[in-house]
């Protein structure tokens, strides 16, 4: 059963990691696995909705705060709660909750391939009263301000008065954790009730935030099976009626927002219920099954020989879909919709390892991150300036709506990386799509403004480009010059801007001279780029032969890995930040991640002992580097470390590995996960020079097959035991890479080919 996530626990600790896992969400709208009836009073909940991207602006608080450190940040609100429906059997009205009286049978599941999650009860009431209850909730991909939930109740010894208390609760708080710095420890309540009450048959909810401005709003109506009587007041209302055969109560929310909706928003919210009038559950959940169905025909893994892995890709793939947004307005933050860790701040996890995913699966999906992205281009421009750069665009290291949000800046601004990583999803998009138009309407003009940026910071010396104060991917090393992975991302950054400038000249003149003229963008500026990035300095240590991750990083003493006990991990938890800064230890993968994403810029001997190197160094503190390390392992042919790295990844939030899956699941591992299987073990490549192929299987599987979208084309890609099958079900005529070689794959006309040892 591995398109079905089933549970049936029902401890404490459980319960709060539940709340994430079977949290459901459309990229817009996310709700918490929550129960409708709630826990006990001194039981710990999560208890949130939320919107992508709807946020307050809070003071950040600083000793001493000197000149751009940013004043603000956005922090993701937990907005209107709908979830709420309480049932009351009897005269008595003995109150329903799973942890009194007796739970005969229950269970919840998670069905991944058709959008909703459903709960099954037998319980008997303390006072012996016997009903079944079946709960499905459904956040519609096709209707995006949707919440549905329906729920069945069923008499089994008991037939009588049933209330059913349904409400929409407007005053809420995010949740907060004052001993985890990954977690709000403050500024919990950001809204407050602007109306509320009931209009044309509607029970609403308005709330406003504090300081932003911004504004949200839930409608509910029910619809009932049978007769009940039905009364609304505030924010709630009160279905009652007599139970002696199964009766369906159908709570419809519909939420809107200032960002997307503008204004009246309850008006709109009720014409959007107007709407979906006609439609019952069924007709919700047969729209989710046939948008999933398109969904899977792109993007699932198969993979044969191990059912726990299988459920776990598919979970993750499940929960990035549900997370990523589909507007200009939103991204895909760290914990996606399913909690408040990080505060939904989008950082780049979503280029390096989000990305990738919709790119050679929905690559629709993935234009609209980056379109994202531009619409933060004059804040970044702004930015650039207050940190003291004649020109460029400096993206910030953590953000909602475009402005910094790190107040941290060693491991925060000073990741200058950001921009060479946006840009970099710039590159890989129009070398997997060939869109020219979007290169000409947003393209080009983020990569020239990138570009100028390493111009600006960088200096030439003997003849080198070096760009110094800097902070990589790796936040135990900080503020450090020549950050291997920051220059060689700058290098790729420069060089494509020049790349774009003369592609616009060749396939659109006239919008080149508008750019360059809007943007004071010269021929001379250009050619500068071409030059830095052909002078650009790469640390090089000729003894070891590895590239040092900055310039004084060997200089340094190495961790006490031996004498450092496993309760210390994760290290930023435990140790001051400059005790860190001090010796060679790594959070997380930062010139092995480059080796990865521009493999080219070095010979395989550098970067295998690069990779021995940095491996006995690297605490993988974060959830961003067992992925990386295991694509490296497949590309070095270190098969067994390949497949452990990897199953460190597939499972991380199922089975809780890093302790706080209650905060909301971990995204970027979980594109990770993907990536480790498709540039991992199949060995994709998406270069200038197209599009290449090297798979193996992991010893432990007998079979796994995935789909590709590239330039109009889908590929299937099938890996047996014994050889490799490639399919072009869609799509003209596509010549690829096929273990170094050149293939040709024509319309359904398999290709097969021996696997080929590493």
């Amino acid at each position: 059963m591995t398109w079905t996530l089933t549970n049936n626990e029902l401890t404490p600790k459980a319960l709060l990691n539940l709340e994430s896992l079977f949290s459901l969400g459309n990229g817009y709208l996310g709700v918490r696995g929550n129960f409708e009836e709630g826990y006990r009073p001194e039981m710990v909940s999560i208890r949130g909705t939320y919107q992508n991207a709807f946020h307050d602006v809070i003071e950040i608080p600083y000793g001493e705060k000197l000149y751009a450190f940013p004043g603000t940040q956005q922090k993701l609100l937990n907005i209107i709660d709908a979830q709420t429906i309480k049932i009351y059997l009897g005269d008595d009205e003995e109150e329903f909750s799973l942890f009194a009286g007796e739970a005969v049978a229950y269970e919840r599941r998670l069905h991944l391939d058709r959008g909703y999650s459903e709960r099954t009860v037998h319980w008997r009431s303390p006072g012996g009263k016997e009903v079944k209850l079946h709960f499905r909730r459904v956040v519609s991909m096709t209707v995006r301000e949707l919440f549905a939930i329906d729920l069945r109740i069923e008499p089994v010894n008991f037939t009588g008065r049933v209330k059913v208390v349904s409400t929409v609760n407007g005053d809420v708080s995010n949740f907060a954790d004052p001993n985890d710095p990954r977690v709000a420890s403050g500024h919990s309540k950001r809204l407050q009730v602007e109306e509320a009450g009931e209009k044309q048959g509607y029970v609403y909810a308005m709330d406003r935030t504090l300081v932003s401005g911004l504004k949200t709003a839930c409608v509910s109506r029910h619809t009932v099976s049978g007769a009940a009587e039905v009364k609304s007041e505030n924010g709630e209302t009160v279905l009652t009626f007599d139970l002696t055969e199964p009766v369906r109560v159908t709570k419809w929310n519909v939420y809107t927002d200032t960002l997307r909706h503008r204004d009246n928003l309850v008006e709109q919210a009720i014409g959007i219920h107007e709407q979906l009038g006609g439609l019952t559950f069924e007709d919700v959940l047969d729209a989710q099954k046939t948008y999933l169905d398109d969904f899977w025909a792109n993007a699932d893994i198969q993979i044969e020989g191990d059912g726990s892995l299988q459920e776990g890709i598919r979970f993750n793939l499940y929960h990035l879909l549900q997370s990523v947004g589909r507007d200009e307005y939103s991204n895909i933050s760290a914990k996606g919709l399913s909690g408040e860790g990080y505060e939904g701040h989008y950082f780049w996890d979503t280029e390096i390892y989000m990305f990738p995913v919709f790119l050679m699966t929905k690559p629709e999906i993935a234009r609209q991150l980056l379109i994202y992205r531009y619409s933060t281009l004059d804040q970044a421009r702004a930015r650039a300036k207050e940190m003291g750069h004649k020109q460029g665009a400096l993206f910030p290291w953590r953000t909602i709506s475009g402005t910094e949000c790190s107040s941290f800046f060693p491991s925060g601004t000073a990741q200058y990386h950001i921009s060479g990583d946006i840009a970099y999803s710039y590159i890989q998009y129009y070398l997997g799509t060939q869109d020219d138009e979007f290169m000409k309407t947003y393209g080009a003009e983020l990569l020239f403004e990138t570009a100028r940026l390493w111009l600006d910071m960088g200096h030439y010396l003997n003849g080198e480009f070096r760009i110094d104060n800097v902070t990589g991917p790796d936040e135990y090393t900080c503020v450090v010059n020549n950050n291997y992975y920051t220059n060689v991302m700058a290098k790729h950054n420069l060089k494509w801007a020049a790349k774009a400038y003369g592609l616009l000249a060749e396939i659109a003149p006239a919008t080149l001279d508008r750019l360059c003229a809007r943007l004071n963008v010269t021929k001379q500026e250009a050619e500068a780029w071409h030059q830095a990035a052909e002078c650009m300095y790469l640390p090089y240590d000729p003894a070891l032969n590895i590239n040092p991750q900055d310039d004084t990083f060997l200089q340094k003493a190495v961790w006490d890995f031996e004498n450092t006990p496993e309760e210390k991990y994760p290290l930023l938890l435990h140790y001051h930040p400059l005790t860190l800064y001090r010796y060679q230890v790594c959070k997380q993968a930062d010139t092995v991640l480059a080796h990865f994403l521009l493999e080219d810029e070095q010979e395989l001997e550098t970067i295998r002992n690069s990779y021995t190197y940095y491996e006995k160094i690297t605490t993988h503190d974060s959830s961003l580097s067992s992925c990386i390390f295991s694509i490296m392992a497949s590309k070095l042919g270190y098969d067994v470390k390949a497949y452990d790295y990897f199953i460190e990844t597939a499972r991380l939030d199922l089975d809780n590995t890093h302790g706080n899956t209650k905060d909301g699941l971990h995204m970027a591992n979980m594109g990770g996960t993907w990536m480790s299987i498709v540039y991992g073990f199949a060995g994709l490549r998406l270069k200038e020079s197209g599009l290449s192929l090297a798979p193996a299987i992991p010893g432990q599987w007998d079979r796994y097959s995935f789909r590709l979208q590239y330039r109009g084309r889908k590929l299937a890609v099938d890996v047996d035991r014994q050889s490799i099958r490639l399919t072009l079900e869609e799509g003209e005529a596509l010549t690829l890479k096929l273990y170094g070689d050149d293939v040709t794959l024509q319309h359904n006309r398999p290709l097969e080919q021996a696997l080929k040892a590493n």
